[in-house]
């Protein structure tokens, strides 16, 4: 338990009031535990060409080292044997004259070396390392990313459940109210592009994104609620989508942080559950209150979500980023040692950075990453069409369930429930696919070909279509409203699918860029989000409910081949990027 809060928000700031006395680390009661920390191979290579990477020609350059070392030291000898002016104090400094490296003990190059002792995990079982973290550890962790990411999530459906009241208090029509809908998904497609890679910053890491963020995110509903006008409304109800949006995309690369590639699957798949719950289930949970209550109502409801969401990760979320974990041990033991050379990897590749590349890095790369990688732009586009036919079929809900079957507007929100069954059925096949067959498919060194993630998503591309022409067709009076229901499952078990294939490919395929690329994923799939939902009750209402959803069903059968595509293809066009990897 003292592990877990220690990392915290709340550890911190004991450990900051306390100056360290609570919640020590081990160093902290013993600092010449240091060494036990440092990487001497890295060490030497900083000595001898100024980063940790190995050279080719490195064992040949440290044998003419050594060889210099030693003609040096025969030099001295012979000038001792022949002259009686030095004394024996002043041999040894002569044969020590080359400035050395204290932990590796290799010379320094005046030119290209850097007397750098590198800090890393102490061994392969580093407690401290996320990889490492208990079983325990890594299951609640996980839960509060999917609590924090469905404490988000459901502030965008949560809000349509009081687009009437919207509507009547602020006098403008349902295009107009469900901007407050579509401007909050715009939001959260945005934010991620800068807030993901600033976690990616070791100095930085993703708690300060994750709880900084979500303090904003909580506090700016009250100025939804308290709305003076519409415009307010919606520039707020845009804010509290930009603040809350680091979850959304930054989540997909806590999990990496924790679990191997063979295990990632399952996290993703949890995660990917608590982010259909959230627009599932918002408006069953706003249905209600909006009709008893009041539009602010639903408000106040995400606004109890994350507060509590806020108070659980302040005192239990510790850090995941191990840039981050391993900037912070370096920066303890200097304090303790008083050394300045202990310094870890990601430090050193960030300060050999100028600003102009953390700009770059943080504002540029999610952009350039998803329109220039054919790969990534590919299944981007295919994932934001499914994520806007989703946001266009769910405004269909209320044209069904309320005009044809005559439901309430609480009723109305319990007819999403099927979405919800659909995602919970999907996960023990998938599961059992997973252990059975894709963890037979990893080599000995725990990796995989990405293509072959993207299994799954052939079954999940067909089950969108089967959704959209089953709910359009069996939506009359002269069937039951069970069958449509039954109907919208499908989709939930083709959304899973395509998410979870798809989010592991790209984990994958560009690990060194998980947080950008992810951030690029939802930022394409909330700007489709974002702009369906404001043609969708026209379209419905011209073409009917059966030709409308038959129309998002041919869209969708449109993207089918991209699975298969990439499947076939997907490794040349990888081994031609610059960015993704090629040894696999």
């Amino acid at each position: 338990m003292k592990e877990l809060v220690r990392d915290t928000v709340l550890g911190h700031f004991l450990r900051i009031v306390t100056r360290g006395k609570v919640l020590p680390y081990e160093e902290d009661r013993d600092p010449s535990l240091w060494e036990r920390y440092i990487d001497k191979e890295k060490s030497g290579r900083m000595a001898h060409h100024g980063h940790t990477e190995e050279e080719q020609d490195e064992e040949e350059a440290d044998a003419s080292d050594d060889s210099t070392q030693q003609q040096q030291r025969a030099g001295a000898g012979e000038g001792n044997a022949t002259s009686n002016t030095r004394d024996s104090s002043d041999t040894e400094v002569g044969s020590d004259d080359v400035q050395r490296n204290e932990v590796s003990r290799h010379p320094i190059d005046p030119e290209k070396g850097r007397d750098v002792s590198v800090v890393t995990w102490f061994g392969d079982d580093d407690p401290e390392n996320p990889m490492n973290w208990s079983t325990p550890k890594k299951f609640l962790v996980t839960f509060l990313i999917c609590q924090l990411t469905f404490s988000v999530y459901i502030g965008s459906a949560i809000y349509s459940a009081g687009t009437v009241g919207v509507m009547e208090r602020f006098g403008v029509g349902q295009v107009a109210a469900t901007l407050g809908l579509t401007l909050f998904v715009a939001g959260y497609g945005l934010g991620p592009m800068v807030f993901a890679p600033m976690s990616e910053i070791p100095q930085i890491g993703r708690n300060p994104i994750y709880i900084g963020t979500l303090v904003v995110f909580v506090f700016f509903q009250f100025a939804v609620i308290y709305a003076k006008n519409f415009g307010m409304l919606l520039a707020f109800r845009f804010l509290t989508g930009l603040f809350g949006s680091p979850v959304l995309a930054t989540g997909g690369a806590s999990l990496s942080d924790m679990y191997k590639p063979q295990k990632r699957a399952y996290a993703i798949g949890i995660w990917g559950v608590a982010a259909i719950c959230g627009p599932v289930l918002g408006p069953l949970i706003g249905g209600f209150a909006a009709q008893h209550k009041g539009w602010q109502w639903p408000i106040w409801e995400l606004l109890w979500l994350s507060g509590f969401a806020l108070i659980v990760l302040v005192i239990f979320l510790p850090e995941t980023s191990s840039a981050n974990i391993l900037y912070r041990r370096s920066r303890r033991l200097r304090k303790l040692t008083g050394r300045d050379d202990l310094k870890c990897e990601p430090e050193l590749m960030s300060e050999q950075m100028t600003g102009k590349e953390i700009v770059l890095m943080t504002l540029v790369r999610p952009f350039s990453l998803n329109f220039l990688e054919p790969i990534l732009f590919l299944l981007n586009l295919y994932i934001a069409l499914i994520y806007g036919l989703l946001y266009v079929w769910f405004e269909s809900f209320a044209i069904v369930f309320e005009g044809i079957y005559g439901f309430n507007l609480g009723e109305e929100g319990l007819s999403f429930v099927g979405i919800l069954c659909g995602s919970l059925a999907v996960i023990p096949p998938f599961f059992l696919y997973l252990y059975f067959v894709q963890e037979r498919q990893f080599n000995e060194n725990g990796e995989i070909k990405p293509e072959k993630r993207l299994l799954p998503a052939f079954v999940g591309s067909f089950c969108i279509p089967i959704c959209l022409f089953w709910f359009g067709w069996t939506s009359r009076p002269a069937v039951h409203w069970i069958v449509p229901i039954i109907g919208s499952s499908f989709f939930s078990v083709g959304a899973f699918l395509l998410f979870n294939s798809v989010l592991n490919y790209l984990g994958d395929a560009y690990p060194a860029y998980a947080a950008s690329v992810y951030a690029g994923n939802d930022f394409m799939r909330s700007s489709f989000g974002a702009g369906f939902p404001l043609f969708a009750a026209a379209m419905y209402n011209n073409l009917g409910v059966g030709w409308a959803s038959s129309l998002l069903g041919f869209l969708s059968i449109v993207f089918v081949p991209i699975p298969f595509i990439l499947y076939i293809y997907g490794e040349r066009i990888r081994k031609a990027s610059k960015r993704a990897r090629h040894d696999l």
